[in-house]
């Protein structure tokens, strides 16, 4: 009888690669991968990985047990969905997911009133940039800044994220930026893993590459580098707003604007605390849309989306 942790342990090492990704990934050390796999592979009596230059390679046993793990583990998820999703009081663990500017300039005191609301649900908060998969309980609920929010998912498109162009005060030209003067500037760009966003794609077309004189892989450092005077930047509008030294030189392009979505699985949405968050958080960040979007605070709101 081959056990369920065996299946996990060949998932991670094709996932991996290697021995010590298998290990962090399991949260075990790496002796006891390598002593745990020498083990299955003499259960079985066939080798289940080649050990190649490149990394642990499957042999045709191990691609049959992997696939068969990939469907087991898929099973598991949809089980743990189901069973968490008949909770139906507010408490326990609620894993969240953004990324680290969401969390910096718009989310942390939307957790701190949840947890004061409902002191008996603890949040863990899991900040990446990568997009994790709440259909594998990598994470409850997801707040996210995208156009492409999910075909699984359900939640509400919560606003618009505005960028406009920023600089700081000393570089601010007398008269409004107009779109053929954009070239007479430097800028700050994005490094490569950004360079698929709106923004990203808005200065090559509109700027040039030669125009980029620093670049950075996080929107976090957007602002500082602007702050500085490094050159022109585009922003999302909620950070310049909060950004000392720093003007708004060109106003909010729709070309550059993306979806602020607060996301869940179907199965788990009437789970009392993920209910709890989704009617929490939707509320505290509906409050934040002027800001969010770049307009006045006491502008009419637009409906929100929803996924069902």
């Amino acid at each position: 009888m081959i056990a369920w942790d065996d299946f996990r342990l060949v998932r991670a090492i094709a996932e991996s690669g290697t021995l010590a990704g298998a290990a962090e990934q399991l949260g075990v050390n790496h002796s006891t991968v390598f002593r745990r796999l020498g083990t299955l592979e003499a259960q079985l009596g066939a080798r289940l990985f080649e050990r190649a230059r490149a990394g642990y390679v499957p042999t045709p046993t191990g691609e049959e047990m992997i696939r068969l793990a990939e469907r087991m583990g898929e099973e598991i998820t949809a089980v743990e969905r189901r069973i968490t999703g008949q909770d139906l009081r507010p408490s326990g663990e609620l894993r969240v997911t953004t990324n680290d500017t969401l969390l910096v300039h718009m989310l942390t005191p939307v957790f701190a009133s949840f947890r004061q609301a409902y002191p008996e649900i603890h949040l863990d908060v899991v900040i990446s940039n990568q997009s994790l998969s709440l259909s594998k309980r990598d994470a409850d609920v997801a707040v996210r800044a995208s156009d492409r929010p999910g075909d699984t998912l359900v939640g509400r498109r919560i606003a618009s994220i505005a960028w406009g162009v920023y600089c700081h005060a000393d570089l601010a030209p007398k008269a409004p930026l107009a779109a053929g003067d954009l070239r007479r500037y430097d800028w700050i760009g994005f490094s490569d893993n950004l360079g698929g966003i709106k923004p990203a794609k808005w200065l090559r077309e509109r700027v040039g590459e030669e125009k980029l004189v620093y670049r950075i892989n996080t929107v976090l450092g957007l602002a500082e580098a602007a702050a500085a005077g490094i050159g022109l930047a585009v922003l999302p509008c909620f950070i310049a707003a909060v950004t000392p030294g720093i003007v708004q030189i060109m106003n909010p392009q729709v070309e550059m604007e993306s979806g602020l979505w607060l996301l869940t699985h179907p199965d788990i949405r009437a789970t009392a605390r993920v209910r709890a968050f989704m009617e929490h958080a939707g509320r505290e960040l509906v409050r934040l849309r002027p800001r969010i979007e770049g307009r006045p605070s006491d502008s009419a709101p637009e409906a929100e989306a929803e996924l069902e």
